[in-house]
């Protein structure tokens, strides 16, 4: 193996450390979460939409402000049952198991999705509904549910690529808020848990440790300095 081959393999291997840092996960930012019904449950959509028993697939298609997009899928997702928009929720204890919750419904009928919980996560999705049905699960629960206007109420039958999609972006613009069962509007802290208040104490101004050591940094350059020298040893010498 010549020193072309060496300088190129030891400059490939310096990047591929720069661009894929140890223990990202590939899967962990669209929250996929695999989750089998042993009965009916109802899910925010057209309607009063009702999945039968089985498995499904729930991903996080858009999170990057207070409107999250969550897309439900079949056990092999090639078909959406139902694009929902949900409300960041917060818990105080976290589990190491996916959570969800639901809406208490009288006996024989399905119930109605509540939230979401990935595992290790304190920050979950509370599902959002149609206005019109989310004050007749209120009347059914006597308590507040996240309500959107009914319009807006979408089931996508193709999963959706990005959150720039018209009826994505429908809903991350949709206006929410928490309706009991008169219909009557109140704030949404009845329905989501805010994250606590941490007051931060005054501490006196000292220096502070150092955290992380700079030899790693100090490995790479010299590695890309061998790499570089490698190269340029190759190119040929002017004649005199």
């Amino acid at each position: 193996m010549n020193r072309f081959k060496v300088g190129a393999m030891i400059f490939c291997f310096a990047l591929v450390a720069l661009v894929f840092p140890p223990g990202a996960k590939s899967d962990e930012w669209n929250k996929k979460t695999i989750v089998t019904f042993s009965a009916p449950v109802e899910i925010p959509g057209v309607g009063a939409q009702v999945l039968p028993a089985g498995t499904y697939v729930f991903k996080l298609l858009d999170s990057q402000s207070n409107r999250n997009i969550v897309q439900i899928f079949n056990e092999r997702q090639d078909h959406v049952f139902s694009t929902i928009l949900a409300i960041p929720n917060y818990r105080l204890k976290t589990t190491n198991k996916t959570v969800m919750t639901f809406r208490e419904r009288s006996s024989g009928q399905p119930e109605a999705i509540r939230a979401w919980f990935y595992p290790g996560m304190q920050w979950g999705q509370e599902f959002v509904y149609p206005k019109a049905r989310a004050i007749e699960l209120a009347k059914m629960t006597n308590l507040p549910v996240l309500a959107m206007p009914t319009e807006l109420a979408t089931n996508l039958t193709e999963p959706a690529k990005s959150a720039d999609e018209p009826p994505v972006i429908a809903l991350k613009q949709a206006s929410v808020e928490a309706v009991t069962p008169t219909g009557e509007v109140v704030a949404m802290t009845e329905v989501v848990e805010p994250p606590p208040v941490e007051t931060a104490a005054v501490q006196p101004e000292k220096t502070l440790p150092k955290t992380a050591s700079l030899l790693p940094l100090f490995g790479l350059m010299g590695l890309l300095s061998l790499a570089a020298g490698a190269v340029l040893s190759l190119i040929p010498k002017p004649l005199a």
